[in-house]
């Protein structure tokens, strides 16, 4: 049922395909911000956890569930959730102790992801996945709180993953992230004249 096949001259399978054409979505609806982006994150987080599992990327596997989890938390933010003074939640930057803390997070992630992966996987790539799982999950916290930097972590971690995925021959996810990068920086741009704007 999810035999290889050829698409665009690519190797991949049903199951990449239809995450790849999931993930397309949801990243255009993140970048208008339409709360519909977190349920379309939740299914190609399901369908893209399996993929990953089955190439070796535990990390990214991993990381799919806690996805579908603070994708159902985005969801929440967007509809309900509130900024200062209980407001709606509105685009806005990270002051400098939020950077700190994102960055220290991040690299915090990357230490304990790292040992995991390495004494307990097979992954021929702990480092690596543990650093891009890590950063994607700053990325999406982020993003569910309308941070505009979110788009500056997605930029690097994209980079990077189009690199892995390739090695790893997931031909098609790495096209896929390659797309991101661009998607992403048109993300920092409008989100950014969103949070001048002040808008929601």
């Amino acid at each position: 049922m999810n035999d290889p096949f050829s698409f665009l001259g690519f190797p991949t399978t049903p199951l990449e395909l239809i995450s790849f054409v999931l993930s397309i979505v949801t990243v255009l609806l993140n970048i208008r911000r339409i709360h519909w982006a977190w349920l379309f994150a939740i299914v190609s987080s399901s369908t893209y956890g399996i993929v990953f599992f089955e190439a070796r990327l535990y990390g990214d596997a991993g990381l799919q569930a806690v996805f579908i989890v603070a994708s159902i938390w985005g969801w929440y933010e967007w509809l309900r959730g509130t900024g200062q003074d209980d407001k709606p939640l509105v685009v806005s930057w990270l002051n400098r102790q939020g950077w700190i803390a994102s960055l220290a997070g991040w690299l915090l992630g990357f230490v304990l992801l790292s040992w995991f992966l390495h004494a307990y996987t097979d992954t021929d790539v702990p480092h690596m996945d543990a650093f891009l799982t890590a950063g994607s999950l700053l990325g999406t916290l982020l993003a569910a709180r309308k941070k505009v930097e979110n788009w500056h972590v997605w930029i690097a971690v994209d980079v990077l993953y189009v690199g892995l995925y390739v090695y790893k021959g997931l031909h098609l996810t790495a096209i896929l992230y390659a797309a991101f990068v661009f998607m992403a920086a048109m993300g920092l741009r409008t989100w950014a004249r969103a949070a001048r704007e002040g808008v929601r």
